[in-house]
């Protein structure tokens, strides 16, 4: 089930992604199960990250960054260029505490 953000929800988080840098990228090899494996664990531990999208095409690349956050449950708070930032909640321990809605 994906992460509904309210968009004061979004607006915080797209300022605490800002500084981040991208933690994983998308090859020539797409979404594959490992990919998820690794943004699921990478979500679970920071909350928020960013994940650059090799794809050329701006469809494909669209395609590729909703099916991300499809699979992992993640919202997309935002996508520029080649780079997508991911939020999903922690389930052990929230670090991030959002606006309320």
């Amino acid at each position: 089930m994906p992460t509904l953000l309210t968009s004061a929800q979004t607006r915080f988080l797209r300022g605490q992604a800002h500084d981040l840098k991208a933690m994983l990228q998308v090859g020539g090899k797409g979404v594959t199960d490992a990919l998820i494996a690794e943004i699921d664990l990478a979500l679970e531990h920071h909350e928020l990250i960013k994940v650059k999208v090799g794809a050329e095409d701006r469809e494909a690349r669209d395609t590729l960054i909703s099916d991300l956050a499809e699979r992992t449950g993640a919202a997309l708070v935002q996508r520029i260029g080649h780079t997508a930032v991911l939020y999903r909640p922690s389930k052990d321990k929230r670090q991030i505490v959002l606006p309320r809605a």
